[in-house]
């Protein structure tokens, strides 16, 4: 995955930065794998804990028996694992310990298009469908996260519609369910996050014209993505107006 993003020119990556691997769960944390993802991000390297192998394996972890590269490209490599890593590395520090949802999990949801795009997948088309998959879970948690908020779909509800039309396994749909019923406005954060960079990419380009290097673009959204993408638009492009629109809405403004 990293000589991927170098040989192709997207990403740089210090070698001071610790790989992300995939490892069975160790038996000290199989009595707690039921209750959603297992990711260790925190230390030098990067884990992710794959229950074994089976038929009953949620939705995420099916995906991940079958081809490991579309769940280590959003949580690891280049995703979050690298990205927040990288942060913790920036010159600033308050940039290395603040976190805004947005551009991480926009930057993880971008991470997967971005190495579709560029070929990893291309000698697994049955993988490319996981990755089609996850951007359909991605979209439709949107409409899953407003319900909830409004009282418009109680936690089954949400669950039963995510299990039919995504389609993902009933434990999953309601770990999912749940989890936006909690912290309402998180799962909204990967859509509106990858549209801001994509804006942000496409901005880059017609501002910068042939000067525009995609690595560049790349290196500095990466170091910079714990902060909010309309500050990275004003900082990289000289961009106030989704920062003047958030104003504007602070301000009681439409």
């Amino acid at each position: 995955m990293r000589k991927f993003l170098v040989d192709r020119g997207m990403l740089t990556v210090p070698p001071e930065i610790g790989h992300y691997t995939v490892r069975a769960i160790p038996g000290y944390l199989a009595a707690i794998s039921g209750f959603g993802e297992m990711d260790f991000f925190l230390g030098p390297t990067g884990v992710r804990y794959l229950r074994n192998p089976s038929p009953e394996l949620g939705y995420f972890d099916t995906a991940t028996a079958e081809d490991q590269r579309p769940i280590m490209v959003h949580e690891g490599v280049p995703g979050h694992f690298f990205q927040m890593t990288l942060s913790r590395m920036h010159q600033d520090p308050i940039r290395r310990h603040y976190y805004d949802s947005g551009p991480n999990e926009g930057i993880g949801f971008y991470a997967e298009e971005m190495m579709l795009q560029a070929g990893l997948f291309d000698d697994r088309p049955r993988v490319r469908e996981i990755i089609y998959s996850f951007m359909r879970l991605r979209a439709m948690r949107v409409e899953v996260d407003v319900k909830l908020a409004l009282g418009r779909f109680t936690i089954p509800q949400a669950a039963d519609y995510l299990e039919r039309y995504v389609p993902m396994d009933p434990q999953s749909s309601l770990g999912e369910a749940a989890s936006f019923a909690r912290g309402a406005g998180q799962a909204i954060t990967c859509q509106i996050g990858k549209t801001q960079i994509m804006r942000l990419l496409a901005d880059a380009k017609l501002k910068q014209g042939d000067a525009f290097q995609l690595r560049a673009f790349h290196d500095y959204l990466w170091k910079n993505g714990n902060v909010p993408l309309a500050l990275q638009r004003w900082e990289y492009l000289g961009l106030d107006d989704d920062w003047q629109t958030v104003q504007k809405h602070r301000a009681g403004n439409p």
